[in-house]
């Protein structure tokens, strides 16, 4: 019993010195990857609760106050959202008190950057205190966590576009007709793939025998979008390039995959459902690490977006600089750049977090709807599918309006 408890007084130090040595070692230039772990970690912890978690619930009086104790699923569900509160609220709180941070200066900043052993206290804090509040608090997130993730949904399609017109407008820039060549190589494999990818939609979705008019319409409407964006595109008013409208239609395409691929496994005209029996744990594991990724790129480049976040008193944010440099050789000019505004909005920063806390709960539950085999699967049900579906239609809709409203609108700058 002694040994046990000193081997246990020694994982802890041990425990205790790599935390400290870890968060000691996170300076102002690696502070967002930071975040981005922190974000990720929030996402493998949820995870985990949502496969292990029920049984310890189902006996918190709290919790389950029930005359009969609902299905394991509702408890993997709600283990999900109350995480996924505790990050809601971290980094809300973070929005907040960052709102008005114009310049390094401000004692806000290195907040911001630093105090990260206090944030990770802080950040198990609010989520252990989430299994303590009472479900009508969790229902009334989940409700609102579905609209949290249409704005999350928005802003990535937005970050996309500025991403493939600021590609476009840096290739042409160069004028050079080794870039020119490239700009036709990549569209030509786009379309190759996005018409591949229509082909490929068809056979497992559209299978013979079955009616499934609902899907071919889906996979026909993307098609009929990719012929416009060409069509608009290369029309004399627009003078649009080919590659932006590659890229949008290769992306709508995989949407519109998406959403199909997360139709109820038991639905007749889903033709993934005969592999998809029996979901591996390494198959799970992918499909969280893709969600992570994507919410993480998502977050990351919305921190350094040249249309969204740069405050009015700051220079452009990704001006020539690396998005996440980690070298340290200039570490030596940091006091004298706290002076300097900073390059993009830290409120807005944790926002996206904020939001992309609400998606992310929603691909681990089904959007709080999935039960029976879907309830072991990742974003999988039909509000999932016309989610995507419908930020397909978002996209083209975007798309079509950044090549037409400067025509419209020419004394607006765009």
């Amino acid at each position: 019993m002694w040994a046990a408890s000193c081997l246990a007084s020694c994982c802890a130090a041990c425990a205790c010195d790599a935390c400290r040595t870890v968060v000691s070692g996170i300076s102002r230039r690696s502070a967002r990857i930071a975040y981005c772990g922190l974000f990720a970690l929030s996402l493998v912890v949820a995870w985990m609760l949502r496969e292990v978690a029920a049984p310890l619930m189902e006996k918190i009086p709290w919790i389950n106050h029930f005359h009969q104790t609902p299905d394991r699923e509702w408890f993997e569900t709600d283990a999900v959202l109350r995480v996924s509160l505790g990050n809601f609220l971290f980094f809300t709180i973070l929005a907040i008190f960052m709102i008005g941070v114009k310049n390094q200066k401000d004692p806000r900043d290195s907040i911001h950057h630093g105090g990260w052993m206090m944030k990770i206290i802080c950040w198990c804090i609010l989520v252990i205190l989430m299994f303590f509040v009472p479900n009508g608090i969790i229902s009334f997130y989940e409700a609102t966590s579905k609209f949290g993730s249409g704005l999350f949904l928005l802003v990535q399609v937005v970050l996309l576009l500025d991403f493939v017109h600021g590609w476009n407008d840096k290739w042409v820039g160069y004028d050079e007709q080794f870039w020119y060549m490239a700009l036709l190589v990549v569209s030509l494999v786009c379309y190759v793939a996005t018409f591949s990818f229509s082909g490929l939609l068809f056979y497992l979705f559209t299978p013979s025998g079955h009616d499934c008019g609902l899907n071919t319409f889906f996979i026909v409407m993307t098609l009929i979008f990719v012929f416009v964006f060409a069509v608009v595109t290369l029309h004399p008013s627009v003078s649009g390039s080919i590659l932006p409208a590659s890229v949008i239609s290769l992306y709508c395409m995989y949407l519109c995959y998406s959403g199909l691929a997360s139709e109820p496994r038991d639905y007749e005209c889903n033709g993934l459902h005969k592999h998809s029996k029996a979901v591996s744990t390494s198959s799970l594991a992918l499909g969280l690490l893709t969600t992570v990724l994507s919410v993480v790129y998502s977050a990351v480049r919305a921190g350094s977006s040249t249309t969204l976040l740069s405050p009015p008193s700051s220079p452009r944010a990704g001006s020539g600089k690396p998005l996440l440099p980690l070298d340290k050789a200039d570490e030596h000019h940091e006091e004298a750049e706290k002076s300097k505004p900073v390059t993009y909005s830290y409120s807005f920063f944790h926002l996206i977090f904020s939001l992309a806390s609400m998606y992310s709960a929603m691909l681990l539950t089904g959007w709080s709807t999935s039960v029976g085999e879907s309830g072991k699967l990742v974003d999988v049900g039909w509000p999932s599918v016309w989610v995507r579906i419908i930020t397909s239609w978002a996209t083209a809709a975007l798309f079509i309006w950044s090549l037409v409203a400067p025509i419209i609108f020419p004394d607006r700058e765009f």
